[in-house]
């Protein structure tokens, strides 16, 4: 079985940071969202993986990915000149899946359990031509949508739709048959303009095919959006972080609950209160962390407060009285400055220098 990642798209409801970089590359707790998506297909056995990219961020998903063999995989990379919908990156990427079956993994979804019980529940039905995850929402008109029969059969999806026939989302998990080809063939584009891979599963169960899912328990998050990457972040530092200290503390800081500290980053004169992760080579002075904090390889943080935040690659903070609830990327300085502030709430994109008041 071979895999499918989509990590294509414009990621416009992250920008600022997406102008610069691709979405499925945002850390989350310091890895890149991507990796956790890859991480999963492998631990499910998967290891044949096709990487669907756009020409505005290939490159560095290219880059960032290499050839697999660092997650025990080897990788193709096609790809998608426009983003035409899920479907139509499952029909570009026909050459290289061929007729073996596979999954189709969305690069910046995540989902707090392993998929290879679904994986594997899938290749021993052979009667199953695809194969969807689920997850009940309470706001389900901004989802793929999911419809049974009296039964428990699935008989149909919807696209967000207006009056949702269940609360069952898809995940943006889809394991599928080759026959999927037929189906996508048979459809036409959405209102938007795009083939949608709900209405080729519609047409697959049209077509007299079998369609199975699997409901999962745990959490799912879209990370997409600001708030829901600060969520993630959240979610899987209190689910997985894991206490090591790899650099230097001195004697004057304090650590106290799971900190994550790695080779190379020195606290000096601080508290850090976890869940925190300190990236590589970052230094923090003098200052507060704050639990659910991820502060990136070779970050600076001087004389200030930090609490609920991911702060990315070689960015600084140095004397600021609290910043908080803020997605900071790559490269970025917040100092004092001319303006007026005790308290921030940010989303800053990479190469930015932010000033202010220092009252």
């Amino acid at each position: 079985m071979k895999g499918l990642v989509l990590a294509g798209g414009a990621g416009t409801r992250l920008r600022p940071l997406t102008y610069t970089g691709a979405k499925q590359l945002v850390p989350v707790a310091n890895r890149p969202v991507l990796y956790y998506v890859i991480d999963n297909l492998v631990d499910a056995g998967i290891t044949d993986i096709g990487i669907v990219i756009s020409p505005e961020t290939g490159a560095e998903i290219r880059e960032a990915l290499g050839n697999g063999s660092l997650f025990g995989a080897k990788f193709t990379f096609i790809s998608q000149e426009k983003p035409k919908g899920l479907a139509h990156a499952v029909m570009i990427a026909r050459a290289y899946l061929g007729n073996d079956d596979f999954v189709m993994y969305l690069g910046d979804n995540l989902i707090g359990s392993k998929i290879r019980s679904a994986v594997s529940d899938f290749a021993s039905k052979r009667d199953v031509s695809a194969f969807l995850m689920l997850k009940e929402v309470p706001n389900p008109v901004a989802f793929g949508v999911a419809e049974f029969n009296d039964r428990g059969d699935l008989i149909g999806l919807a696209e967000k739709p207006a009056v949702p026939k269940s609360n069952f989302a898809l995940v943006g998990i889809y394991m599928f048959r080759s026959s999927i080809f037929d189906a996508i063939g048979r459809i036409a584009p959405s209102a938007r303009g795009e083939l949608e891979i709900t209405d080729a599963i519609t047409k697959v169960i049209e077509l007299g095919g079998r369609v199975d899912c699997a409901r999962i328990d745990s959490w799912w998050l879209d990370t997409g959006k600001k708030d829901d990457l600060l969520l993630a972040n959240d979610t899987l530092m209190d689910d997985w972080l894991v206490a090591e200290n790899r650099g230097t503390v001195d004697q004057a800081s304090k650590i106290s609950g799971r900190v994550r500290i790695e080779e190379g980053a020195r606290v000096c004169g601080s508290t850090v209160r976890g869940p925190v992760v300190i990236g590589k080579n970052a230094r923090i002075i003098d200052s507060h962390i704050g639990p659910f904090t991820a502060i990136g390889d070779e970050v600076t943080v001087e004389r200030s407060s930090v609490e609920h935040s991911v702060i990315m690659t070689a960015s600084s903070i140095v004397d600021i009285a609290r910043v908080e609830d803020s997605l900071i990327g790559k490269r970025v300085c917040v100092r004092p400055g001319a303006a007026r502030r005790t308290s921030l709430s940010l989303m800053v994109g990479d190469d930015c220098i932010i000033e202010l008041s220092s009252d």
